[in-house]
Formats: structure tokens, C-alpha cells, sequence
């Protein structure tokens, strides 16, 4: 009992009532249709059903008329009359359109068994191919529970009086068919299932006392005693291959599982137990849980107990419980169409439909239950994509919470399938090294790495000073067991200053021209005293620095000034125009190399010397001069290129496209393609007052009205648009602020009266343990625990309430930020650095709240304190 009540319960599956079929009257036949519209829309049984089976894509139901139904996935009922009196017991085979059935053709203990094949007809029903008494004996007595193999060649029926007869043979046919006894005993059978194991069959036999089981295959039918515990009818099934084919006893007390030959593990599973089934790897129990009545002092003894029936679906492989529910008069429990279905004694048909694997994933995590969705994907075979993806959100959440050992451990599982750039950002911000280093580890044990893991996993190594670990990675025995990039481990070890190990690696593979590079190069001698050896040979000066250059990166600068200036100089001087296309090339991407930042201005000086526009240029949208662009082509008169320049760093600095209509209207020329070009971005981003931009205009002496009719009518229309807006928000937020008021006024002054009677999540009648909220709502404590994220709020009012406090706490840090700016302001003896402090930071920077229109600021603070009234008074109550 104590492992049940650990159980987690879930809620993984749907439940609703089965409809009528489009286009039906809304009454089953038998049934008497109900009155009003709303009645009809639900499906109902003939009455007086017996007993149900499924298979095949139907439903199959027997009634006390001798009536047999089948319910097919359409929803449209058929049936015929199997027996005079009444239907007793069915058996639809899975593999087979074979139906078997129990009935009575006349009064007393005359029980007949008739085998149907539904693919045939006769006269329009079933085709009946054999009939004969269930007699175990000399005396006739009660069938009490009926299985049939689904090779047609067994069938067992178990009696009241503790009988079992088996039917060997092909069971369509009588000729081919022998009865036996196989089975007596002193209690009544209450179940039976056949499992075949290879070439065995073996019959397991329960009755209210013991269970027991057969091997039937062979001939003496050698019988093994596996428990004095038994089960009421409809209370043993049996397993799928997930749990090995056992079959399922469910006493009162536990739930048992066995094997042919052994008992297995049993579960305390609570309540007096009425039907036991198995699902898709769940088991199904409907149990009576008598619980007491909250007013059993003030009432009666007849009052104060109620029978409820309440069906559980338990995970056993993964120990919770996906779903549970309350039903009156439960007549059976039915699988089919990948669903299931129960049947209660008013003739409604409840369908409980599992949610996707993705949905019960996703509840899981919102619970923070990783380990459990984890085994829940396996066990729901999930692909290995779908298993990476918990093991990183598992990983993700052992982060957040610190724990960075088991962090690792989880995105360790996720190698192969996880981009591991993700794991390393992680790993490098927390500063984690031995977890990086554990999973850079692994990365390259699976061959996984690629040259840029290999770089840093040995700078972890360097930085960690760990050379036993260093050198364990790269002295393997043999070139097959080498999981890195070699090269890449050389260059590596050559700048963390390792050269005795980059020797080695060298040397190992056979890399000759890297072994002699670190013996030459890593001596370090300055390649800058080297320049004025070449003073009167610029060709041979040229030559070494491109070298210097390419075989040391991290040359002194003084290389790389040289040798721009060289390449400088022979652009300058250079008449053949393929040989000058070359010069430029190289001088363009020795500037574009990044080794002039530090020495920016250096670079731009000899660029200008040498009338070198494509690199003052391009240095220019390097140090983010803009201006200096765009006044370059500004006086090349260039109009084409001064739109473009606006166009692409207009956003970086909006003033360019001010200078370019002041440009514009400047020209005496026609520029109204260009003037209408600006003004269209200038009406977009909003960058200049109408009046400022009709002034700019002015002075052009060509411009006229229809230049910026267009401009000004948009404007104007905008702005009118924006008016009607803001009149409408405030008297909106108005009406909402005095609602509010009088919310919190109530909430302070009047009483609350709980007096919900059905819970706001299942819609049940509510019962103690219950809980109440202040907003009006109520719950099962179960319900609220299952579906809550937080034990204070009201899982109904929380996405709202949360939005609102999100609104307020922005509210409030904007409002001390500029309590804190002004102050500041004010104290400072230089102001003009405190505002420019807080442009740096971004502050003015437009911030749009997507709960917080920017239109709604004038009333929004007052709004935000109404808010945070009625979420303190709102808690939780129970």
C-alpha cells in the first residue's frame, strides 16, 4: 500500500461521451429516444445489456433478449438474434472474424454455446457453423467465464461449480472438436486465458479461492498451483509482451502477476475490485470505494455512505497513474480503435483517448519530472531524436538549479544529436571547466569532434595544468585509435606554449614540415630587425614580410604596416590594368585581414597618401565614420550611392537621413526620385517633425507642394488615427480601473461565500478535501494538485494574474529608474555626463511591453496599484 500511495496520478488521457452519428435520430435501436434536442445528441445502448467484448473494429454486446450488437466505427448499430431468452457470455477473436457465445434458448440451467463466423451469412445474420450444450458433466450448471485461443483450435469454459471443460480441435467444427473435463475443484471459476509461449499453450485458471495453470499443448495437461489467492468475475487479464504476457489477478487486497510456472510482483492497489483489463501497456481497474458522507453525524446510517466506481489506469513499468475518474455503474471496460471505452448501466459509452506522447512529455516537464519522462519515452519507444531532446531539457533544468556535475551527465547523453556548441556556451560562461572538459572527453571517444572541439578541449588541458591528462590524449598506441584532428592538436599546443608536446605529435605522425616549423619558428628572434636588411630591395622586403606574415600570424605590427604600405606603392605606380586589379585585391584584403584595429589611423593615413578610395572607404565603415562616407559621395555628387549609404547604416545612425534631405533640397537640380526616396523612410521611422522637413524643403528653389503632398497627408492622417486611439484606451482603462475599485471594495468589506458545488477542473461534485480561492473558484485537492503550478494561485486566474504582475513590475522598475536618473541629475556637478552615462546604458532607448501599450501610460500607474490590490486579496484559501 505504501508504494501506491507514492504513485504520482497524471491525467493522460481525455475523456468524453461518445455522440450520435451525423445524420442519426439520436436514439439507439431499443432504446427510448429522451425528449429535447440535447438529450439526443449523446450515444445509447439497447437496455438490458449483458455483456461486452470488442475486436475485429467493433464493439459486441449481448442483452437479456438474446440479442447480439455490434457498434463498428461508424457508430451504426446492428444486430440479430442469437438466443431466445438471453445472452450470457461473448468472446470476439482478434485475429479472426469468429465470435463465440453463451446464451439460453429456454428456461433453467440450459447454458449453449454457439460459434459464429461473421464473415458468412444466413438469411441475412451471421452464420452460425456450430452449436452444443456447456455441460461439464452428467449435471448441467452455470457458465461462468468463457476463452478462446486464437488459433481456433482451443477453447475453455469455466463453470460455478469450480469446473473447466477445454475444447480441443478446430472449435467451428463438431467433428473436428473434443470436450474434456480439465479442471474440478470446490469454487467457482472466475477467469481463464490461454498464452502461448513458442509451441506451448499453457491455460491459466483463477477461481475465487486459487490459481492455477495448465499446459494443454501436451497430453496429460500437467497442472501447477500458483497462489491460494483468487479474484471475483472480470478481474484477471492478461499482459502484453511489455510485461511479458503475465496474467493479472486483482484481489481486493493487491494486484498479483504471474508467470506459468511462478508467481511475479504483486501492487497494493486499494478498493474492492469489479474489473480488471489491460491497454497498451496499462492496466485498467475498476474499483467500489465506499467513502464517508462530511455530514454523516446529522444523518442516517442508510445516508451516510455512497458506493462510487472509480476506474484507474496504472503505468506499472513506470509507477504512476495516468489517469483517474469517477463512474456510476460501470458495466464493462472495452478496447478498441486505440482507445477505450466504458460502458455504464444508463447506456452511455465514455471514451477515454490517450494524449500524444509529445503532450505527456510536456506535462511532465512543466512538473519538472525529467527522470519519469525519460523512462516514460522509452517505454513508449521513442525515437532517439525525441530522448536527446529530454536529456537536454533535463540537463537544462540540473543547470539552472546548480548542479553542473549532473548537468553534464545529461548533455553527455544527448552527443550526437545535440549541437554541441550548446553544451560548451554553457560550460565556458559558468566557467565549468572539468564538466567541459568531462564532455569534450566524450565528444571525441564517439569521433564525434571536430577541429575546433579538439582546440579547446586541449586548451582546458592547458589552462586545468594538466599534464597527465594532456598527455594520456595524445599518446595513443596507434594511429586507429587517434579521435582528433592532429594537425589541429599541434597548432594548439604550439600557442598554449606546449612545444615538447607538438614535438611529439609531430614527430609520431610523421608531420615533418610541422616538426620543423616549431624547431625554427618557436625559437623567436624579432622579424621587425630584420627590415632595414632590405632597404634597397623592396621586391626581396616584400616577399619576407607576405612570408613572416603567413608563417607567424602574431608578427609585430610593424610587418603588417610595412608591408601595406608596399603593396600601396606598387598599386600607385602600376600602368597595366590587370596587374593594377591584382594590387588592389591584395592591398583590400590585407586591410580586411583585422590586423589594423589597434592602428586604424595609421592605415587610413598611408590609404590617403596614395589616393586609395576603396580602402578609405572601407576604412571608414570600419571606424563607423558614416558621416565621412556619406560627405565623400556627396561631393563626387554621387546620388545614387548617397541613398545607399542611408539605406544601409541609416539604422546605426539616423541623422544620415536628415543630411541626405538637406542634401537634396540643397540641389537645384530635379532630385525628386531621391527627396521622395528620404521622405518615405523619414515618414517610417519617424525621424523629422513635418515642420522641420517643409522647412528643409524651402530651399530648394525646383521643389514644390506635390513633393511632399503625399508626406503631409500620411502624417496628418497617422497622427488623427493616434488621437482616436489614445481617447478610446483612456476612457477604456477608466471604466477598468473603477470595475477594479469596487472589486477590492468588496473584497475588503463583504464576506465570501464558498458556495461552488462542482470542481473548476473536472467539473465534478466537489468533496472534501477541497480548496477555495478568493476569485471564485474551487477544486479537489487532487484535482489542484495535479493541475496547479504554484500551491498560492489559482490555476483558472493564473495566466492572467501573472500578465498583470508582470505589467507592474516593469511599471515599478521604470519608475525607479527615473526617480534614480533625476536624483543623480540633480546631485551632480556635471550633467552632461550623467545623461550621456545613461545613453551608453541604452536607457532611453524605446521599450514597447507587449500587456502595456504605449498609448496606455497615462493612466497605467494607478491602474498597476488597483492590480496589485486585487492580487493580495485574491490568495489562496482553503
Amino acid at each position: 500500500m505504501a508504494a501506491y500511495l507514492q504513485w504520482r496520478r497524471f491525467v493522460f488521457f481525455d475523456k468524453e461521451l461518445v455522440k450520435e452519428p451525423l445524420g442519426n435520430d439520436g436514439a439507439a435501436p431499443g432504446a427510448t429516444p429522451a425528449s429535447g434536442s440535447a438529450a439526443s445528441k449523446f450515444l445509447c445502448l439497447p437496455p438490458g445489456i449483458t455483456v461486452c467484448d470488442s475486436g475485429r473494429g467493433s464493439l459486441v454486446f449481448g442483452d437479456m433478449e438474446g440479442q447480439i450488437w455490434f457498434l463498428p466505427r461508424s457508430l451504426q448499430l446492428t444486430g440479430f438474434q442469437a438466443y431466445k431468452l438471453r445472452v450470457t457470455h461473448l468472446y470476439q477473436l482478434k485475429q479472426h472474424n469468429i465470435l463465440a457465445s453463451v446464451g439460453e434458448d429456454e428456461e433453467g440451467i440450459n447454458p449453449l454455446v454457439k460459434i459464429w463466423n461473421l464473415e458468412k451469412r444466413d438469411g441475412g445474420n451471421p452464420l452460425c457453423t456450430r452449436i452444443f450444450p456447456a455441460i461439464p458433466g452428467t449435471e448441467p450448471t452455470v457458465v461462468s467465464c468463457l476463452t478462446v485461443h486464437e488459433n481456433l483450435n482451443f477453447m475453455a469454459i469455466g463453470f460455478t461449480d469450480g469446473s473447466v471443460t477445454l475444447n480441443k480441435g478446430d472449435i467451428t467444427r463438431d467433428r473436428h472438436s473434443k470436450t474434456q473435463i480439465l479442471h474440478k475443484g470446490n469454487y467457482p471459476v472466475t477467469g481463464l486465458a490461454f498464452r502461448q509461449a513458442g509451441k506451448t499453450t499453457h491455460l491459466f485458471v483463477v477461481t475465487t479461492e486459487n490459481v492455477q495453470s495448465y499446459i494443454v499443448s501436451g497430453k496429460d495437461y500437467p497442472r501447477v498451483e500458483l497462489d491460494t489467492h483468487g479474484c471475483g468475475l472480470r478481474c484477471s487479464a492478461l499482459s502484453d509482451p511489455s510485461q511479458d504476457l503475465q496474467f493479472i489477478v486483482a484481489g481486493d487486497e493487491c494486484v498479483y502477476l504471474y508467470q506459468p510456472d511462478e508467481r511475479g510482483p504483486c501492487f497494493a492497489f486499494e478498493g474492492h475490485k469489479l474489473i480488471a483489463h489491460w491497454f497498451r501497456g496499462y492496466l485498467v481497474i475498476v474499483s467500489r470505494d465506499r467513502k464517508v458522507s462530511p455530514k454523516s453525524e446529522f444523518t442516517s446510517r442508510d445516508s451516510q455512505s455512497s458506493d462510487k466506481q472509480i476506474l484507474n489506469i496504472y503505468d506499472l513499468c513506470n509507477k504512476f497513474i495516468a489517469y483517474s475518474a469517477v463512474f456510476e455503474d460501470v458495466v464493462d471496460v472495452l478496447a478498441e480503435w486505440g482507445s477505450l471505452y466504458v460502458l455504464t448501466r444508463d447506456g452511455r459509452v465514455h471514451a477515454l483517448q490517450e494524449k500524444d506522447t509529445q503532450t505527456k512529455l510536456e506535462m511532465l516537464f512543466k512538473k519538472n519530472l525529467f527522470e519519469m519522462a525519460i523512462n516514460l519515452a522509452k517505454s513508449q519507444h521513442l525515437d532517439s531524436d525525441g530522448l536527446a531532446q529530454i536529456f537536454m531539457q533535463y540537463g537544462d533544468h540540473l543547470y539552472s538549479k546548480g548542479n553542473h556535475d549532473g548537468a553534464v551527465q545529461q548533455y553527455i547523453r544527448t552527443i550526437g544529436k545535440l549541437e554541441p556548441s550548446y553544451v560548451i556556451r554553457k560550460f565556458l560562461d559558468a566557467q565549468r571547466i572539468h564538466n567541459l572538459t568531462a564532455y569534450l572527453q566524450t565528444l571525441h571517444r564517439q569521433s564525434l569532434a571536430n577541429a575546433d572541439h579538439t582546440t579547446l578541449l586541449l586548451n582546458c588541458y592547458t589552462k586545468l595544468k594538466d599534464s597527465s591528462k594532456l598527455e594520456e590524449f595524445i599518446k595513443t598506441k596507434s594511429e586507429s585509435e587517434v579521435h582528433f584532428d592532429v594537425e589541429t592538436a599541434i597548432k594548439v599546443l604550439r600557442q598554449a606554449g606546449y612545444y615538447s608536446h607538438a614535438l611529439y605529435l609531430a614527430e609520431n605522425h610523421a608531420h615533418h614540415e610541422w616538426y620543423l616549423k616549431i624547431q625554427l619558428e618557436d625559437i623567436k628572434a624579432n622579424s621587425e630587425e630584420f627590415i632595414p636588411i632590405f632597404a634597397n630591395n623592396p621586391r626581396e622586403l616584400k616577399a619576407f614580410l607576405e612570408h613572416m606574415s603567413e608563417v607567424q600570424p602574431d608578427s609585430p605590427q610593424g610587418i603588417y604596416d610595412t608591408l601595406l604600405e608596399l603593396r600601396l606603392q606598387n598599386w600607385a605606380h602600376e600602368k597595366d590594368p590587370q596587374v593594377k586589379e591584382k594590387l588592389h585585391a591584395e592591398a583590400i584584403s590585407l586591410l580586411k585581414s583585422g590586423r589594423f584595429c589597434d592602428v586604424f589611423d595609421k592605415a587610413l593615413v598611408l590609404c590617403q597618401m596614395h589616393d586609395f578610395q576603396d580602402g578609405v572607404l572601407y576604412l571608414y565603415e570600419q571606424g563607423k565614420l558614416f558621416q565621412q562616407i556619406m560627405h565623400y559621395h556627396m561631393q563626387h555628387e554621387q546620388y545614387r550611392q548617397v541613398i545607399t549609404v542611408c539605406e544601409r547604416h541609416g539604422e546605426q545612425d539616423p541623422s544620415l537621413w536628415e543630411q541626405a534631405l538637406s542634401y537634396f533640397a540643397r540641389k537645384e537640380e530635379d532630385c525628386k526620385e531621391y527627396v521622395a526616396a528620404v521622405l518615405k523612410h523619414i515618414e517610417n521611422k519617424n525621424l523629422m517633425p513635418p515642420l522641420l522637413v517643409v522647412q528643409t524643403l524651402a530651399h530648394n528653389s525646383t521643389a514644390t507642394l506635390s513633393v511632399i503632398r503625399d508626406y503631409l497627408v500620411q502624417k496628418l492622417q497617422k497622427q488623427s488615427q493616434q488621437i482616436a486611439q489614445d481617447e478610446l484606451r483612456v476612457r477604456r482603462y477608466r471604466e477598468e480601473t473603477t470595475r477594479i475599485r469596487q472589486e477590492i471594495q468588496e473584497l475588503k468589506a463583504s464576506p465570501k461565500i464558498f458556495q461552488k458545488t462542482k470542481c473548476s477542473i473536472c467539473n465534478s461534485a466537489l468533496e472534501l478535501p477541497s480548496v477555495h480561492f478568493l476569485c471564485g473558484h474551487s477544486f479537489h485537492q487532487h484535482c489542484f494538485e495535479s493541475y496547479s503550478e504554484s500551491d498560492a494561485d489559482c490555476p483558472t486566474c493564473l495566466p492572467e494574474n501573472r500578465k498583470v504582475m508582470d505589467m507592474i513590475r516593469a511599471q515599478e522598475q521604470k519608475r525607479d529608474l527615473h526617480d534614480q536618473f533625476q536624483h543623480q541629475l540633480k546631485c551632480s556637478n556635471d550633467s552632461f555626463s550623467v545623461i550621456a552615462d545613461y545613453f551608453g546604458r541604452g536607457v532611453f532607448n524605446k521599450l514597447t511591453l507587449l500587456t502595456d501599450p504605449p498609448t496606455a501610460r497615462l493612466t497605467s500607474s494607478l491602474e498597476a496599484g488597483l492590480q496589485r490590490d486585487l492580487l493580495m486579496h485574491s490568495r489562496r484559501g482553503t
